[in-house]
């Protein structure tokens, strides 16, 4: 198909580039590989899914309801589909993207299959891929019950259902607070929450952190009301369990982020979710060469990115939250408009979403500043802790391809030992991998974002594009 406008990502970045671009006149095709628009943060369950399935310990009344703000967003959406301005192609995994003059070529495998891929022509891209979770390894964690925070949250919002009967939460990071929340309310006992981070430093940050203050005082009423412990400053040490999580041990952290000896203390639980911040998806970005600030791409203020004909917003651009990332899509698809159809964008048409952009930059920066891992948290990796899952690739495999084979980087050490080499290709353990190592975390470039049939590459090379190609 082809279209004026692909905006790949239907969470709250990617539906705003996509309602402002077709309020303006533009046909946006709109991919996600998720079934329904959303993303993590408004993610739904199925509409009949609470009717059919009644609560139970495991199968809790349904946690959370369509807000104003998704019911506005979903009858906008609905319009312009309607009118035939905008095209949802949910199910859509997006395996490549590459120029095709004038404009790009979006390939995507459609389905539960994933094995017939199909093609969107546009004259220009929106990237708003969003991130994913970021889990450092500790002895244990690959236990059955160990889950990550957004595992978690995704079950509770999507499938109505929680991971176990007691749960520990642990790591670092906002995301924390609102899936305790969540879980607590759902009927799960929730024995503690485990922030590594010392929270005496946020009213350092108090004026920046301030626009979230009231959601951040709920969350915090509400695990009162469910008597959540809250460890602040701990970290988690251990997972025990033999086919099954049963306990974890947590501790103090020094000043240097090391545990205090004698703080150690056992809780019983048979979920541990976990999460240790996010990352930037950038795959589709780097393919196509867009420029990194960091580890999220680069873009000015009208959310171009260096390449000409393609914009980025929201999670890709820096970890932020839904709010940035609407702004941004917003103004992303404003502009993408605006150039699009030959005219000059105006910065004053987005004013609104430009200071709502600048305060949660703000935001974001000041949570950056908080909440960190525990300074020498791979001190407390174990040889035989598994740290690449898809290959089993142990910390003692990884540390000694660094000490007695001379490895200098994650490619190197993946190269040796295989870490990275498997499903997820990396990013469950490239942190892992990079801290062990002691080097940067870099982005990969990849030829592909997701794995691909070979039967697909090759019918994709072989048959004829309808355009008299070959």
């Amino acid at each position: 198909m082809r279209t004026d406008l692909a905006v790949i990502g239907a969470g709250p970045a990617g539906l705003a580039a996509t309602l402002a671009a077709a309020a303006r006149g533009l046909r946006v095709a709109l991919l996600d590989a998720a079934p329904a628009p959303g993303g993590q943060y408004l993610r739904q369950p199925a509409a009949d899914l609470a009717a059919r399935r009644p609560p139970g310990p495991h199968r809790p009344h349904r946690p959370h309801r369509p807000g104003r703000a998704w019911r506005r967003l979903r009858d906008a959406l609905a319009a312009h589909v309607a009118a035939g301005r905008v095209t949802l192609l949910m199910d859509h995994h997006i395996w490549a993207v590459e120029p095709a003059f004038p404009g790009f070529t979006v390939h995507a495998l459609p389905g539960p299959d994933e094995e017939e891929s199909v093609a969107v022509r546009s004259r220009a891209l929106v990237l708003a891929t969003g991130g994913y979770e970021k889990v450092l390894p500790f002895p244990g964690w690959t236990l059955p019950g160990v889950v990550t925070a957004g595992g978690a949250q995704a079950m509770l919002k999507g499938g109505l259902v929680v991971p176990g009967r007691r749960a520990v939460m642990a790591g670092t990071g906002p995301l924390l607070l609102p899936v305790a929340t969540g879980l607590a309310a759902a009927g799960t006992e929730v024995a503690a929450l485990v922030e590594s981070a010392d929270l005496r430093a946020l009213p350092r940050h108090g004026r920046a952190l301030a626009v979230k203050l009231p959601e951040a005082a709920g969350h915090a009423a509400r695990l009162l009301r469910h008597r959540v412990r809250l460890l602040t400053g701990h970290t988690v040490l251990r997972a025990h369990g033999e086919d099954a999580l049963t306990a974890v041990t947590v501790a103090a952290l020094d000043r240097a982020g090391r545990p205090r000896p004698g703080t150690e203390r056992r809780l019983a639980c048979d979920t541990l979710a976990v999460g240790h911040g996010m990352l930037p998806h950038t795959d589709l970005a780097v393919s196509l060469g867009c420029r990194l600030a960091g580890p999220a791409v680069h873009v000015d203020d009208e959310q171009r990115t260096d390449v000409p004909g393609v914009w980025a917003a929201g999670e890709a651009t820096g970890i932020g939250g839904a709010a940035l990332a609407s702004a941004e899509g917003h103004i992303a698809g404003r502009s993408a408009a605006a150039r699009l159809r030959g005219g000059e964008p105006r910065a004053a048409d987005w004013a609104r979403a430009a200071n709502s952009r600048t305060t949660h930059r703000k935001f974001a920066a000041a949570l950056d500043a908080v909440y960190a891992p525990p300074a020498h948290w791979t001190e407390r990796i174990t040889d035989d802790t598994v740290v690449c899952r898809c290959e089993e690739v142990t910390a003692g495999a990884v540390r000694r391809a660094v000490t007695e084979l001379g490895a200098g980087d994650a490619r190197t050490v993946k190269l040796l030992t295989r870490a990275g080499m498997g499903w997820c290709q990396g990013r469950m353990c490239g942190p892992a991998v990079a801290g062990l190592a002691g080097c940067e975390l870099l982005p990969a470039r990849r030829p592909f974002a997701c794995p691909v049939p070979l039967g697909t590459l090759a019918r994709q090379h072989h048959e004829p594009t309808g355009e008299g190609a070959p």
